[in-house]
């Protein structure tokens, strides 16, 4: 066993926890400004209390001039205004902590913002703190290298007061620290374990594994007839992220044995890189979010949306599964503040389908072996924003797209469809309480307009449901807590080539669990193995319809959890045989 909050698989906390993130902004307010803030989430506790979460995870609270919605940080030790203060953070800690819950933060330290004092001083090519960033002449009056942002435009912005350019991977109000730099890191320490000491439990880590570059900083490969090169061998997972996470782990984490959760955000991470991020024996984090199975229905990027294959995310997960089965440990997630609407994406968000298809969708996931995240309003079905015009979108990353489309000499009617899709604003809309004009989200005029559907999703319409996507993830996340095969069972990938059922199995100690679910808005029937007939179900989301000669057939949108125990469960299911078992077929 190794110290701090990296532990052996097996007694770790967090493999049977849950996760839930709430972005601050948008999840409730408590004064009628319009944005969310720590009083807000404070007097919604008992929503995550009641859904059986374990773990809260808040997304930024800290200063900031708001250029990336707080990922642009000017003071790494206090809150910002609008969210509240210090007090009522305490005040949101103690009410976590009282309701048997944790809570991690959000740690953002491959960049500050440029309104840091720290990056202030650097600005000044005398100060001890120039080092503390990633400055250099220009090359050629240009640029020091073609590297492009994560936003668009150059990775470079010239400070004219000293004619150098400094280096920031996002936006230019982000600019990103030099870890070369010792001081930088003990500072970086030093401000955890500060928030540490305030009592918090963890950290997830924002592109954690970007922290280090090639000090060469060297051009990167030309993207086609672009103006930018692809600089990201030199920066995703570069050469000392190890060193640093293993030093952080010692210096910070270490300090607090057994207490905390650590998830490090990771854009490009491969599976093999995960098993060294992720292995116990080496201290460096518990877990990590890979973007892999996000990135599958991306076209030429992100903003061109393609529909999904079935049989690519079931060879994604199903690799990332078997990846980390015996070393290290996934996160789960559809969702989260940087993603679409899982319903709206993967499922079906109209009316007839919506709580069949967030609810198959949930259990699929959580099914898996991992921790699982879930993201405000996930639980409820929340779906997609109707942004139509580009006057209804407010993130960076999104405008910054339209312009440069249309600089290029696209047609907004061009551009909107994939910003519509895949844009940050439709997970950031304010979630959804009740059916009031505002949902219950705040008495004044709210930062980003609720979603019209909020009358009839919401979460006071699903709290008298007992069939509703609320009740649902209620009894997925008892299972997780109750059953130790969700938890620790091995994992075995069914029917890989079946465009439309997901299934697998899950077997631990004599328990074997059988999950499918069929991903599309038709009846479909499946041979199940010998030995299923007449198992245990466990968990479904709505009827289903009879079988069919000897076969079972599925809903549109149904998923089902089945359960067999003692001797011969595992024969019956196929668990440990190959994923292509001839014994299954859609």
């Amino acid at each position: 066993m190794t110290s701090g909050s990296v532990t052996e698989r097996t007694d770790a906390w967090w493999k049977s926890a849950v996760v839930y993130q709430i972005y601050p902004r948008s999840f409730a307010d408590s004064n009628g400004d319009g944005i969310g803030d720590l009083d807000g989430v404070t007097g919604r506790l008992d929503h995550l209390a009641d859904l059986g979460v374990d773990v809260v995870w808040l997304s930024p609270v800290y200063p900031s001039p708001q250029d990336d919605n707080g990922y642009d940080i000017s003071d790494y030790q206090d809150v910002d205004p609008v969210f509240g203060d210090l007090a009522a953070f305490d005040r949101l800690l103690a009410a976590v902590h009282g309701r048997g819950m944790k809570l991690i933060m959000d740690l953002v330290v491959n960049h500050t913002s440029d309104e840091h004092p720290w990056f202030r001083e650097s600005r000044d090519p005398g100060s001890p703190k120039r080092d503390w960033y990633w400055w250099r002449p220009p090359r050629d009056g240009r640029e020091p290298n073609n590297w492009g942002s994560f936003f668009s435009g150059p990775a470079w912005t010239r400070d004219p007061a000293s004619d150098a350019y400094y280096l920031h991977l996002f936006s230019p109000k982000q600019p990103d620290l030099n870890w070369e730099n010792p001081e930088v890191r003990r500072a970086v320490h030093a401000m955890m374990r500060w928030w540490l000491e305030r009592g918090v439990d963890g950290f997830r880590m924002d592109v954690v594994n970007l922290i280090s570059k090639d000090p060469a900083l060297p051009d990167g490969v030309p993207r086609g007839d672009g103006p930018y090169g692809d600089g990201s061998p030199s920066y995703v997972c570069g050469p000392r992220v190890h060193a640093y996470l293993r030093e952080m782990h010692r210096e910070v984490m270490a300090r607090y044995p057994g207490r905390l959760l650590t998830v490090g955000e990771m854009p490009g991470v491969t599976v093999e890189q995960a098993r060294l991020f992720t292995d116990p024996d080496r201290a460096e984090l518990d877990m990590v979010f890979q973007f892999e199975h996000v990135g599958l229905d991306h076209g030429a990027h992100k903003f061109d949306p393609r529909p999904l294959r079935l049989t690519d995310l079931k060879a994604s997960l199903g690799r990332w599964q078997a990846g980390l089965a015996d070393v290290g440990w996934n996160s789960l997630y559809w969702n989260n503040h940087d993603q679409p609407r899982v319903v709206s994406r993967f499922g079906d968000d109209g009316p007839r389908h919506r709580t069949r298809s967030a609810t198959m969708l949930a259990t699929v996931l959580h099914l898996h072996r991992g921790t699982p995240y879930v993201y405000q309003g996930e639980e409820l079905g929340m779906a997609n924003a109707p942004l139509r015009t580009i006057e209804d979108f407010r993130d960076i990353e999104s405008l910054n797209h339209y312009a440069q489309a249309l600089d290029a000499g696209a047609k907004p009617e061009e551009v909107l469809p994939g910003l519509r899709a895949m844009g940050r604003d439709n997970a950031r809309t304010p979630m959804q309480w009740d059916a009031s004009p505002q949902a219950g989200f705040t008495t004044g005029t709210p930062w980003l307009p609720v979603n019209p559907d909020h009358t009839e999703v919401n979460a006071a319409a699903a709290y008298a449901d007992p069939a509703s996507v609320y009740h649902h993830y209620r009894r997925l996340i008892a299972l997780r807590h109750d059953e130790p095969a969700v938890v620790h069972g091995d994992f075995t990938m069914l029917l890989p080539e079946d465009e439309r059922v997901y299934a697998f199995t899950r077997h631990h100690e004599g328990t074997t669990l059988l999950v499918v679910g069929n991903f599309t808005g038709d009846t479909v029937a499946v041979d199940l193995p010998g030995g299923w007939e007449d198992a245990e179900l466990v968990l479904g989301n709505g009827p289903s319809a009879p079988a069919e000669d000897g076969r079972t057939v599925l809903a549109p949108w149904e998923a089902r959890v089945h359960r067999r125990t003692g001797r011969g469960a595992g024969d019956a299911t196929g668990a440990g045989r190959t994923a292509d078992d001839p014994r299954l077929s859609g």
